[in-house]
């Protein structure tokens, strides 16, 4: 009975476009997005939106793979060094204005700038990139990029980058228009400000309430597709998504509280969606601070400790893999470096961890607190707690547990300005193992989750830029994957899985490692 007044729920929430009324699609989001600037932006309830209202020289499609967007076509010299990008004919911003080459330019300046973007780090391979993020160069015009005419644009590279083309299909790496933002300053990314590329444009953003986005009349597939109307709605209690989705107040939620997920095996199999992630959830350390910073004795013994599976099968039971590399399984042609200690038992470890806190100076635990911060959701709160629990079952090091509103949290993570762990995840930009470990180059600065230093590890990352031989660059990225499993800056706890409830009278939502699912591919089971 329950499947069936679901169904019959949600059937209705998509009716009325059947009949030509105005058509509505409603999505959960978890928490309050940080920004609606993409080049500031980090984290994944902005990028679920970003994909509806923004694009890049490329997009990801359907199945979450890079596809032509903004430009239609490209090609690479012989040498690799340099990549010639045309605009589609006809491409337009969300206000019917032309989407110029200069405007590509503008947005790569932007990002390379480190005043206007977080994610500098991602266009690293386009000559002089890093320079300027770093404030070698000052000067934008000296980046890697060029107008050749109003719809051509070449990029200069620092050395060949396999994958650059896929790079640029990433969310924060859009085109934004140069007159615009210029003239308006922070104020563009307002509601009646905020003029887009992507299938919708931005209608109405409520705090704690919701983003409301309207069909772009001016993109390319306008006529394809359904929805005239997205609601993003920020629920950071997974258990009041839940009552809403169940409801019929959402066609798809953000997540799933993890205690619920065996009742929605056993009640909604047609909804329940499960898929692994190009994602890796961990814990770091703030090395900036002692006994962190000087005791990787210490670091390793946490980590040794920690009971993975027992996270993934009791505590989050979405399908997560567990992990105790950086670099997670799902990236392709890669075998991911693990510490020597990943098939004992653990006994053994326990022992082991032991003897390396007395080592660090805490026999015992004595005279050792770990606080563990956290961003306010259910199941990050439950795998705190269980990780605080083991730690001080098997070394006697007592925690206290720190949660945070996501836009604090954000903040206090990105500032290192937390006293011992911090729970941290990232998706990767692209399928590469790349994407995961220059997040812990010295560089990186504020987006190195752990301010984790070390040269020689430095070194082989350079190294691997370099190295033009594909089999020769995954084995260096391996050497400095095992530097980071010695070093132990962080505590790799599990592969990401997604887990949400899609209704199944939603058509064309495909699971893929990058969770992506662009509203204008959606349409009810009815309309297909």
């Amino acid at each position: 009975m329950m499947k069936r007044l679901l169904a019959a729920l949600l059937f209705c929430l998509l009716l009325p476009g059947l009949a030509g009324a105005e058509t509505v699609l409603r999505r959960g989001n978890g928490a309050e997005p940080e920004t609606l600037d993409p080049h500031q932006a980090t984290g994944l309830p902005e990028a679920m939106i970003f994909y509806d209202i923004y694009e890049g020289l490329l997009s990801r499609g359907p199945d979450g793979k890079p596809q032509p967007a903004i430009a239609d076509r490209w090609e690479t010299s012989a040498d690799g060094l340099q990549v010639t990008f045309h605009l589609r004919d006809g491409a337009k911003w969300s206000d019917g204005s032309p989407i110029t080459a200069g405007d590509v330019v503008f947005s790569f300046r932007r990002l390379a700038n480190p005043a206007t973007s977080r994610n500098n780090n991602f266009v690293w391979p386009i000559k002089n990139a890093r320079a300027l993020s770093t404030g070698t160069l000052t000067d934008t015009a000296a980046l890697g990029v060029a107008a050749l005419d109003t719809q051509t644009v070449r990029f200069t590279l620092e050395e060949p980058t396999p994958y650059f083309i896929s790079l640029l299909s990433y969310p924060m790496l859009v085109i934004l228009p140069e007159s615009r933002v210029t003239a308006l300053g922070r104020d563009f990314f307002r509601p009646g400000n905020l003029v887009s590329s992507g299938g919708y444009r931005l209608a109405e953003q409520v705090p704690q309430g919701h983003v409301k986005l309207e069909r772009n009349p001016f993109h390319r597939d306008a006529a394809k597709a359904f929805f005239d109307t997205v609601y993003f709605y920020p629920t950071e209690n997974q258990e009041t998504e839940l009552k809403r989705f169940r409801a019929g107040e959402l066609d798809a939620s953000y997540t799933l509280p993890p205690a619920q997920i065996p009742w929605a095996k056993a009640n909604l199999p047609d909804a329940l969606r499960l898929s692994p992630q190009l994602g890796t959830y961990f814990l770091t350390f703030n090395l900036e601070k002692e006994p962190w910073k000087s005791k990787p004795d210490l670091r390793r013994a946490l980590s040794m400790v920690i009971d993975r599976e027992v996270l993934t099968e009791r505590i989050s039971q979405g399908g997560e893999m567990p992990s105790l590399s950086f670099v997670p399984p799902t990236v392709t042609h890669y075998q991911a470096a693990r510490p020597e200690w990943a098939d004992w038992p653990m006994e053994r470890r326990v022992a082991t961890a032991q003897t390396l806190l007395a080592k660090a100076g805490y026999p015992g635990g004595q005279g050792l607190t770990l606080d563990i911060l956290f961003n306010t959701a259910d199941n990050h709160r439950r795998i705190a707690v269980a990780v605080a629990g083991m730690v001080q079952q098997r070394l006697g090091v007592k925690s206290t547990l720190t949660n945070q509103e996501w836009k604090v949290f954000l903040d206090t993570r990105r500032t290192h300005n937390f006293p011992g762990l911090a729970r941290h995840g990232i998706i990767g930009a692209y399928d590469d193992p790349y994407a995961f470990l220059q997040f812990l180059r010295t560089e990186m600065g504020p987006e190195n989750p752990a301010a984790y230093g070390n040269p020689a590890y430095d070194r082989l990352m350079a190294a691997s830029v370099q190295e033009r031989d594909p089999a020769k660059r995954l084995e260096i990225l391996h050497q400095a994957e095992a530097l980071v499993v010695a070093d132990a800056p962080i505590i790799p706890l599990f592969t990401y899985a997604r887990v949400r409830l899609v209704s199944p009278r939603l058509a064309g939502w495909q699971p893929n490692p990058v969770d992506c699912n662009p509203s204008r591919f959606l349409s009810p089971v009815t309309a297909r």
